[in-house]
């Protein structure tokens, strides 16, 4: 996809990276932020898809994609990616943006609203919410934490398609290459690897969300309810249960649920339901 190159560098000196897509002079920009192991490219589908609505900001967040490796992986948390995000909206000098979060991404679009809550028109979050299931984030401990180089691009779109298959049960051969295209990068050797440091993943089989950390969840989530909210789940999330979801909605004054079908964690936002979705929240804010 067309686009252009943006870098830029972190309160504690760390070369990022973003790319821009769709008319710089838009009048809504949108920030696009990943989960856990992806990066800018894994909202290419969707853009396509909503081509010239707005202008997009895809960024790869520390330590993934094009980004810096941090010297300190402690610095590997949701508020330190937070505090990048405003850097980055600093260097583009953007004062109010929408945000789109897949995951990890929508807990730093949380994080975002309770800090800079003057810099958000609206926000879209992507089978995420104050309370994670712990099915899930073994689940994702389980493949995260194994990064070993394949031998070829095929061989990684085999290696998706397995891991990936339970979750994504329509994608086919073509759609795991162009997946697969998506997470990893090819190295000086020929070889392929995910295109991540492993460093990013340390701590994810540690997590075991306890009462307390919920209830503080639930509480930044209140910050998002001066915003607009569009939750986008997936059918078979084992992150996001539908009672949580329902919950978000319920809470919040002004939300709306939308599920996407046959898909786990998390919705590509390429599928009809969500970009249907996505556009119209966009259109609204931008109107």
């Amino acid at each position: 996809m067309t686009g252009k190159d943006i870098r830029y560098r972190s309160a504690d000196g760390l070369d990022l990276y973003a790319r821009s897509y769709g008319p710089e002079d838009a009048p809504l920009a949108a920030l696009c932020m990943h989960g856990l192991t992806r990066n800018h490219k894994d909202f290419e589908p969707m853009i396509a898809e909503l081509d010239g609505l707005c202008r997009f900001i895809a960024v790869d967040v520390r330590g993934r994609g094009q980004s810096g490796r941090a010297k300190e992986p402690a610095t590997y948390t949701p508020a330190t990616y937070a505090s990048d995000m405003i850097a980055l909206l600093d260097h583009l000098k953007l004062d109010k943006v929408a945000l789109i979060g897949t995951s990890m991404g929508g807990l730093m679009s949380m994080v975002m609203a309770t800090t800079v809550p003057q810099r958000i028109r609206g926000i879209v979050m992507n089978d995420i919410g104050p309370v994670v299931e712990q099915v899930g984030l073994d689940r994702i401990a389980g493949y995260a934490n194994t990064v070993a180089p394949e031998p070829s691009w095929q061989a990684a779109a085999d290696t998706v398609a397995r891991v990936q298959g339970d979750i994504f049960p329509k994608l086919t051969g073509a759609d795991w290459m162009a997946f697969a295209k998506r997470t990893y990068r090819e190295r000086e050797d020929g070889r392929v690897i995910l295109d991540y440091d492993p460093e990013i993943t340390r701590t994810v089989g540690e997590v075991k969300p306890d009462p307390e950390t919920r209830a503080q969840m639930w509480k930044m989530f209140e910050a998002a309810y001066a915003v607009p909210l569009l939750l986008i789940r997936g059918e078979m999330s084992d992150i996001l249960s539908p009672e949580t979801a329902n919950e978000m909605v319920t809470r919040h004054p002004d939300a709306r649920l939308v599920t996407v079908p046959d898909v786990g964690h998390a919705p590509l936002l390429d599928e009809p339901e969500a970009v249907s979705a996505i556009s119209d929240f966009l259109k609204h804010l931008g109107a």
